[in-house]
């Protein structure tokens, strides 16, 4: 224990000892050691710092630094709620700064982070991280982020897709047809791929048989008969039949 007390002692005297890294100003020196601070994971230490700069000097060339500094220590500190709305408040203030497109790749990066692992909870993050990274591809095309964005769009929309597909599952399962039948007209509007398509399509037209609003079914199945595949248009092609009987 003696041996241990003696070990750490040396290493406060050590770190108490370190030379002061040079600047031409007060502000220069403080954030320099924000940011040897923050390198070495000391990240409360290198946040005092950098609030004395931005309290002290809030005119300096370093206090635009130290507010991007103070979110990327948000970010490694895994806080990802107010590391999002620190770049966004940097990004608002600065929106021509020379490390815009880290900022926003960052950003999406902060809602990114924040996905629950499966699909069947809140994907709320999952919307505002591809609102993000499309901003990143659409305004700063050919960046060193854009195939990781790229991915992460994929990504994140897939657990969308899922998302919606469950909840408008649980909805027909459940038999409440007029709500399961609005949750699979919100995917034909969001989604394009082709077997969730023509899985929402095929239930469309059954939820609308079901409700007994047979003109429904018939116009539905109309409208879209071009995206069914073959085997959820022989599901409900009896169905479409019969709809068309009762009319």
């Amino acid at each position: 224990m003696k041996t241990i007390q003696i070990l750490l002692l040396s290493i406060i005297f050590i770190s108490c000892a370190m030379e002061k890294p040079k600047g031409k100003t007060e502000a220069e020196i403080l954030f320099k050691e924000a940011q040897i601070m923050v390198k070495d994971q000391r990240y409360l230490m290198a946040t005092e710092k950098l609030n004395q700069l931005k309290n002290q000097y809030p005119y300096s060339f370093y206090a635009t630094p130290a507010e991007l500094l103070q979110a990327d220590i948000l970010y490694k500190q895994e806080n990802f709620a107010d590391a999002a709305v620190a770049y966004i408040l940097f990004k608002d203030f600065h929106p021509k700064h020379e490390k815009a497109a880290y900022v926003t790749f960052k950003i999406a990066e902060s809602y990114y982070k924040q996905l629950p692992d499966g699909y069947d909870r809140d994907l709320e993050a999952a919307k505002e991280a591809i609102k993000y990274y499309k901003d990143l591809l659409r305004n700063y095309p050919g960046s060193e982020y854009e195939k990781e964005a790229e991915q992460k769009i994929a990504n994140a929309q897939e657990k969308l897709r899922k998302k919606e597909k469950y909840v408008a599952d649980f909805y027909f399962k459940t038999e409440k047809y007029g709500a399961a039948r609005w949750r699979y007209f919100e995917i034909l509007r969001e989604f394009k791929q082709k077997k969730l398509r023509s899985h929402s399509i095929k239930r469309i037209i059954l939820s609308s048989y079901l409700l007994k609003e047979y003109k429904e079914c018939v116009e539905y199945s109309s409208q879209y008969k071009g995206d069914l595949i073959k085997t959820d248009f022989e599901v409900v092609s009896k169905y479409i039949d019969n709809c068309k009987k009762k009319i």
